[in-house]
């Protein structure tokens, strides 16, 4: 996997529902993939927590991997989300990721169970060793209980090639410091929290798994990319510009901000839930409509 790179500005897409939940919206979720290949973002997660992924069934779960291949052509590469806190799911999952073409798979640390690290290092080298694709870590310790350690990534990455870098939704910068110099320039660190995105990148992050993008593509792809290429001061004028939102995406646990935004700025026909997870309440909805047009943007509901 030498060969693979991921880098810049990629989407963290929700999963847009109708029926008032009850089925996935194939149609809104088409439409969603072409508006952010429009505005230039890098390429497509789906699946991951932003797009609903404990919610969705098996079937559901596969079905909406498959789409996203099939509907993006091949115009920017998609991640699937295939993590588990059980390793069957999880290899099930990715090896049918890779079959019908996804470009890579972000895995989540598994939650719940709350493993040890020898028992997170065999999950991953489980992984890695049944399904040949570039597998990314995801690191999320606010919702697994675990935070997979350096040391056991260094591990991973020593034995197996196709575990290509982190997704990493903490904010530790000491974390990222050590991740870049004990793994390597090669290793791609990914941002997993918008607010956070700059920072990371001044450590050698390659860019940003966001959340904003559903709002403001281009600036965010803009910001990436400014860092991207050495421009510090253009992307720290950029992040300062895009701050409140990033903010304002988080003031209720993710996705319901983000799904609630994209549906005021009608990119999507409902603003559908699954339980747990339900509506904001009113005056958050306010707040959250107020940050929209703060930034001139079309705001139709």
């Amino acid at each position: 996997m030498d060969n693979f790179t991921l880098k810049g500005s990629i989407i963290a897409l929700i999963t847009p529902f109708k029926n008032n939940g009850k089925e996935v919206d194939y149609e809104s979720l088409g439409k969603l993939i072409d508006f952010q290949i429009e505005n230039g973002t890098d390429a497509i997660l789906v699946c991951g927590t932003t797009g609903e992924s404990p919610t969705l069934t098996y079937d559901e779960h596969r079905n909406v991997i498959k789409f996203a291949v099939e509907y993006t052509k091949g115009r920017v590469p998609v991640i699937a989300g295939t993590g588990a806190n059980s390793l069957h799911e999880a290899l099930e999952l990715t090896a049918f990721a890779k079959e019908v073409g996804a470009d890579a798979a972000l895995v989540v640390v598994p939650y719940y169970n709350k493993p040890s690290q020898e028992g997170i290092y065999r999950h991953f080298k489980t992984l890695a060793t049944e399904v040949d694709i570039p597998i990314i870590v995801y690191n999320i310790p606010g919702r697994t209980c675990r935070e997979i350690e350096v040391s056991t990534l260094a591990r991973l990455r020593e034995e197996c090639p196709n575990i290509v870098g982190s997704k990493e939704s903490v904010g530790n910068m000491d974390r990222i410091s050590e991740l870049k110099s004990k793994l390597g320039e090669d290793f791609i660190v990914l941002s997993g929290d918008d607010s956070l995105t700059l920072p990371m990148m001044a450590l050698g992050a390659s860019g940003v798994i966001s959340v904003a993008n559903h709002i403001l593509p281009k600036e965010v792809r803009d910001m990436v990319h400014s860092a991207l290429s050495g421009d510090f001061n253009k992307a720290r004028k950029l992040h300062y510009k895009l701050f409140p939102l990033f903010k304002a995406l988080f003031m209720d646990t993710n996705p319901i901000p983000v799904k609630t935004a994209t549906w005021m700025l009608g990119l999507i026909e409902e603003k559908s839930f699954r339980l747990p997870l339900c509506e904001m309440s009113s005056d958050k909805e306010n707040q959250l409509r107020e940050v929209l047009k703060s930034y001139n943007l079309k705001v139709v509901r």
